[in-house]
């Protein structure tokens, strides 16, 4: 089998490293640490494009860089290994010594990091990282974006940089998309963080000022990237605009009660992004937003007429739904309605129907509320509370809500009791927020049609690191059928058949409500079977646990696609491995990719194959019409007919991509607009 540390290095020799390499300086020491916005104007722009294609050329050289120091690090291996315990923490003291007195990363440093960290791991936790692991933890502390193929490690892959740059006195945030994965890996790394002599926090859902602050004040911090965001523009409305550096450092010397110990982070030094793509792509078409309680701005009366008034309308002539965009947009002739409407149900009598943007933006919400919010899709109710599921990640975020009356819409739609309503105090971007950070770093399976936009954006070049063993996965030729009957008419036959030989299956969809028609389908087959989505997050790590196991058969949404290690049970390797089963095509082919990638890891046999339908929720955003595809399918045959499917298929997703990638810039030069009109003053950060 070949070496991925040969292929990436050009089979360079393990020799002496150059006394610098690409050193990266460590940032001054700040009361709140933060990098100063990055320009944005468009002579910027047109100037990053450039480098950024330049940096893409390079990112080979940069490959053999880092395979030369995982290549240096193994090579200390013996001698390490031979050291007592004491002699090991010697070396790790003054390893640290050096890196903090340097005020550098150096790669010889960097790969005696490395082999230090690695063999505590080995004696710690019995995992010593591989070759390929050091080759991405080079990477991160490179500030780059780490390609790493699913199942590669990135979890201990990410110990080594973490470790290191903690080491090295730097405050390490490690980001994650949800808190089951941020706790479920700090608890898991936490006593090798300890044998190196560094503390471990984590960041969960209901944790206080106190009890955050000291989280945040450990070594090494687990966070989602929500929780943050969030902690960092509440630390922003608790400094106010005035907090230079030089001011808090003389206010925390001679006050007692000191902004800073109000504070829930030290400031922003150095974040490891796992899932970088979901986290710094496809979460950041959603501004961050803080508010407070503003009282009940409408009551049930007024919500109840907006709903009658947008019952009343029709489409296309007073609205139109453009769903790829998820907004509704209101005719001439509809406002007109609208007004007339409006009139004659409440001649007079309440002031939200007096004024036009008001009774616009709330007849707008609740076609919103009908035509584009699902439940069992975009929400679930848990408790009679109208719960946001997250569409990124298959999860639920119950201290979440949508905006600018949305949610008590949507609450009135779904007869619950209406929360209070709220205004807003700061708001951010994903963009904004991460660009921050003196130091950033992630990794990701995928950077698929992503790459230019992690540059110009966040001026993070990425590099692709080799896998450990050769990837065994077989993806089959995708299957298109005309309607949804005929999609889970195969779906389950396919599941059948995998499922009489014994092999686990896991079949991916994009919804709540998608997992309970599979379920449906299973149930009616006779084909016995779990769920994992929103509504049994609690249930996560057991179903998770057992995904591989002797016939399993697990319906799940993206909840699996991401951070989760689904472990083969005994003789599964000689049935071909896990079996996924793609029912839907996702917004990105990145997140198709990732589900993909839930079989087949770390060399292991797998298959993945889509079967699909023309009633795709992405055909919304198609070319052409479902009646009128289902037709040209029959006419060429069927041959023909699935590669016309498939191609139009992809076409929809293609547009997708290209409409999100819009609206993530559009958002960006929004906010920044907006940050230069109206600084710290209340709706800006």
């Amino acid at each position: 089998m070949s070496d991925p540390l040969a292929l990436a290095s050009g089979l360079a020799p393990a020799g002496d490293l150059a006394p610098t390499g690409a050193a990266f300086r460590l940032p001054p020491v700040r009361a709140y640490s933060e990098r100063k916005p990055l320009k944005a104007s468009r002579l910027d722009q047109a100037a990053a494009k450039v480098v950024g294609r330049v940096r893409v050329g390079l990112a080979g050289w940069a490959a053999r860089r880092y395979a030369r120091i995982a290549r240096n690090a193994l090579a200390r291996s013996e001698e390490i290994a031979a050291l007592s315990e004491a002699a090991l923490h010697l070396r790790i003291q003054a390893i640290t010594a050096a890196l903090r007195a340097r005020k550098t990363f150096r790669d010889a440093d960097i790969a005696e990091a490395f082999a230090l960290i690695r063999e505590m791991s080995g004696r710690v936790k019995g995992q010593r990282h591989y070759g390929v692991q050091m080759m991405g933890a080079a990477a991160l502390l490179d500030g780059r974006i780490a390609q790493m193929a699913t199942g590669e490690g990135k979890t201990l892959t990410a110990t080594l940089a973490a470790g290191a740059a903690a080491l090295a006195g730097l405050s390490v945030h490690v980001v994650t998309v949800n808190d089951y994965l941020a706790e479920r890996d700090a608890e898991e790394m936490r006593p090798l963080y300890a044998a190196l002599g560094l503390t471990v926090g984590v960041i969960k859902e209901k944790q206080e000022q106190p009890e955050r602050a000291q989280a945040y004040a450990c070594h090494i911090t687990y966070c989602t990237n929500k929780d943050l965001a969030f902690d960092y523009l509440r630390d922003r409305i608790a400094l106010g605009q005035r907090a230079s550096d030089v001011r808090l450092k003389l206010e925390n010397m001679h006050a007692r009660a000191s902004r800073l110990a109000q504070l829930r982070l030290r400031g922003l030094h150095f974040a490891i992004v796992d899932e970088a793509d979901s986290v710094l792509i496809d979460e950041a078409r959603t501004p961050l937003i803080i508010s407070a309680p503003a009282g009940s701005q409408f009551g049930t009366e007024v919500l109840a007429r907006a709903m009658e008034i947008a019952g009343a309308l029709s489409s296309p002539e007073d609205y139109r739904i453009e769903a790829a965009e998820h907004r509704i947009v209101l005719t001439d002739p509809g406002r007109e309605r609208i007004a007339d409407l409006a009139e004659s149900e409440a001649p007079g009598q309440d002031s939200a129907w007096r004024g036009r943007v008001t009774r616009e933006g709330l007849v707008r919400q609740a076609l919103s509320a009908l035509h584009l919010f699902h439940r069992d899709e975009h929400y679930i109710l848990r408790d009679g509370k109208v719960v946001i599921v997250d569409a990124n990640t298959g999860r639920v975020m119950p201290d979440r809500s949508w905006s600018d009356g949305l949610h008590q819409m949507v609450e009135h739609k779904e007869g619950c009791d209406l929360s209070g309503a709220r205004s807003t105090l700061a708001r951010m971007t994903y963009q904004r927020f991460f660009r921050r950070y003196p130091r950033l770093s992630g990794m990701t399976g995928t950077t698929r049609g992503v790459a230019a936009e992690f540059w110009t954006v966040y001026r993070l070049p990425v590099v692709r690191i080799p896998t450990h063993r050769p990837v065994q996965r077989r993806h089959l030729p995708d299957e298109v059928l005309p309607d949804e009957a005929a999609k889970w008419r195969r779906v389950t036959a396919r599941i059948a058949e995998l499922h009489a030989r014994g092999c686990p299956v896991l079949v991916g969809t994009r919804s709540v409500g998608a997992s309970a028609r599979a379920s449906a389908y299973l149930t009616e087959a006779g084909l016995p079977h779990t769920v994992l989505s929103a509504a049994q997050d609690g249930q996560e790590a057991a179903i998770v646990g057992q995904a591989g196991q002797h016939g399993r058969i697990t319906v799940a949404t993206n909840m699996a696609g991401r951070g989760t290690d689904i472990k083969l049970g005994p003789g599964i390797a000689e049935r071909g491995g896990l079996h996924v089963i793609m029912v839907e095509r996702q917004d990105a082919r990145r997140i198709d990719d990732q589900l993909a990638g839930r079989s087949g890891r770390q060399g292991e046999p797998g298959c993945f194959q889509a079967i699909l339908s023309l009633d795709d929720p992405l055909m919304e955003s198609g070319l052409i019409g479902r009646g009128l595809a289902r037709r040209i399918m029959v006419l060429l045959g069927p041959k023909h007919g699935q590669a016309f499917g498939r191609r139009l298929l992809r076409h929809a997703q293609r547009r997708t991509e290209h409409l999100h990638g819009r609206m993530r810039a559009d958002l960006l030069h929004s906010d920044q607009m907006q940050d230069r009109i109206l600084a710290f003053a209340g709706h800006a950060e």
